[in-house]
């Protein structure tokens, strides 16, 4: 039977309902606080760092993003970290949730269809992520402006939006994951310990697991040195599959201006190059384009599934 209508109709009603839920919950604002407390110390902590080591640096602004003091992380590295948490406590109980309280069949009784539903849930959630690191970046710059007496160059800027945009994408992927393990599984607790096993081992163990699946499938032969680039390649290759990995390929090229490859620098990449000499953003931008649609590609497939399961799913009143 044919629907009529569009299925997109209420997805804004039902996003701006999420992110409304999401913007006045004990749990995001006890969320938000950690991250902006930490984003804090990480960012004087930079500052400090950079007026101790640099000069004079045509990238000073930039290092405000990757300079790390012990005994906290960089920026970057911070969001890679912890932005991952923050999407999952958005979306490991967006349908089960719905479930539990026997909301789900007055919502549904709405003139919307399921389509409205779930878009609507995925984007409230990933529009409440977005405001957060929007006002993360204008905190970094106005600081940056503060601390260092530095404006941003139109180029910083240029990197920063860009990088920001990837960063929102890498946030949606494990959004998707959240939404999709809620779909699956009834429990809001089962599914958000699913959702963080699965973060834990991208994060923690797969820098470990991705060397020794590589040694299997591709062993070092003492006589043939071809063999060494090929157990590379397939390392780095299964190291790609987690989101961290090419998240922080990303952020590694996009924030630094005189990084020309993601992986070790060939000769022949530096063939004509000016030894210091900054890539123009663009270029940047195509090294890592392959990593920024895989994230992309990993948000999309997510939550094709999640739709999938959602739209099979019997709702009782």
């Amino acid at each position: 039977m044919r629907r009529e209508g569009s299925p997109f109709t209420g997805v804004g009603t039902v996003a701006l309902k999420e992110a409304a839920d999401h913007m006045t919950s004990a749990r995001m604002h006890l969320i938000m606080l950690l991250v902006l407390l930490t984003a804090i110390g990480a960012v004087y902590g930079a500052i400090d760092r950079i007026r101790e080591t640099t000069a004079q640096d045509p990238y000073l602004f930039l290092k405000l993003f990757t300079v790390a003091r012990d005994p906290l992380p960089s920026f970057a590295a911070f969001l890679g970290f912890l932005l991952p948490l923050v999407a999952i406590a958005l979306g490991f109980d967006a349908v089960n949730g719905e479930f539990n309280r026997r909301t789900m069949s007055r919502l549904l009784a709405q003139p919307i269809y399921r389509d409205a539903v779930l878009f609507g849930k995925f984007l409230g959630g990933l529009l409440v992520i977005a405001i957060a690191l929007v006002t993360l970046w204008l905190m970094m710059v106005g600081l940056g402006i503060l601390f260092l007496g530095l404006p941003p160059s139109g180029a910083d800027i240029l990197r920063g939006v860009v990088w920001l945009a990837v960063t929102v994408a890498y946030a949606g992927v494990w959004l998707a994951l959240a939404i999709t393990f809620s779909t699956l599984v009834r429990s809001p607790a089962t599914s958000a310990l699913a959702a963080l096993a699965v973060w834990l081992i991208f994060t923690v163990f797969w820098s470990m697991i991705a060397p020794l699946v590589a040694g299997l499938i591709a062993p070092i032969d003492p006589f043939d040195p071809m063999s060494v680039v090929n157990r590379f390649e397939w390392q780095q290759l299964i190291a790609r599959l987690s989101p961290q990995t090419l998240y922080g390929e990303v952020t590694g090229l996009l924030l630094d201006p005189a990084a020309r490859s993601v992986g070790p620098v060939f000769a022949y990449q530096l063939r004509g190059a000016v030894i210091g000499a900054p890539l123009p953003t663009m270029q940047s931008l195509l090294i890592v384009w392959p990593q920024i649609v895989g994230l992309i590609a990993a948000m999309l497939l997510l939550f094709t599934l999640a739709y999938v399961v959602f739209q099979r799913q019997e709702v009782r009143a």
